[in-house]
């Protein structure tokens, strides 16, 4: 055995990270990369496939437990990670004798990599509330997309701002279970925030590229409190 590391329970999060299922524009980019810029993926959903593999991942969370024991969802406002957010997490489309379901919330610091490409533009929040009733809009604050710019992309650095300020926020919440359902760069970015306190062999297997509809699962600890627990 190799411990290394001892830090009371009271300063750890547990992070199930999320990336949606297959969806249309993952599809037809590996035909031609230039298809992302079409207007007919504009907020892509999911696939038939998709929607098979959160089928299968529902499955899992449900017989592992997973479902009974995370306090809350965090997911991007876009179509394809809302649907699968409800789809592994919720019961919006299960009988109502089921395993309760963990409260939704679409967060916008969630959503995918900003800007030039139409998969990655929002509807209205009006729009998703009608689509998804389960989940919680409250923190979104435009109805409109006001974030997504046709000409320019958003950067890596912006992206990694983004990932810090998603944990500082993450950290704030008195959850101690989080599952986050968001796009393969966002979640990758959400890594590096900690990616130097891993070893070299550990960062590189924690922050290689989300598959669709892989489920990574992190525990976070606040060391400052860690720190001030031990003395």
């Amino acid at each position: 055995m190799d411990a290394r590391f001892l830090y009371p329970l009271e300063s750890c999060k547990i992070i199930h990270l999320l990336r949606h299922g297959q969806a249309l524009h993952n599809v037809e980019a590996e035909k031609d990369r230039n298809a992302l810029l079409s207007l007919h993926l504009f907020d892509a959903p999911l696939t038939d496939h998709g929607h098979q593999q959160v089928e299968n991942l529902r499955e899992r969370v449900v017989s592992s437990g997973l479902l009974k024991r995370v306090e809350l969802v965090v997911t991007s406002p876009l179509f394809r990670t809302m649907q699968t957010a409800v789809g592994v997490f919720g019961n919006e489309y299960k009988q109502s004798s089921m395993t309760s379901s963990p409260p939704i919330l679409a967060l916008e610091v969630a959503r995918d990599r900003n800007g030039v490409r139409p998969p990655d533009m929002r509807r209205n929040v009006s729009e998703y509330q009608t689509l998804f009733p389960t989940i919680d809009f409250s923190q979104i604050e435009s109805e409109e997309d006001n974030l997504w710019r046709p000409d320019v992309r958003e950067s890596e650095e912006e992206i990694l701002a983004r990932g810090l300020e998603f944990m500082k926020w993450l950290w704030k919440r008195p959850e101690k279970e989080v599952a986050v359902v968001s796009h393969g760069i966002v979640l990758q970015h959400m890594l590096y925030v900690f990616a130097n306190d891993c070893d070299l062999s550990i960062r590189h297997e924690l922050c290689k590229r989300f598959a669709n509809c892989e489920i990574r699962t992190v525990v976070i600890v606040d060391k400052g409190m860690a720190s001030s627990t031990e003395n």
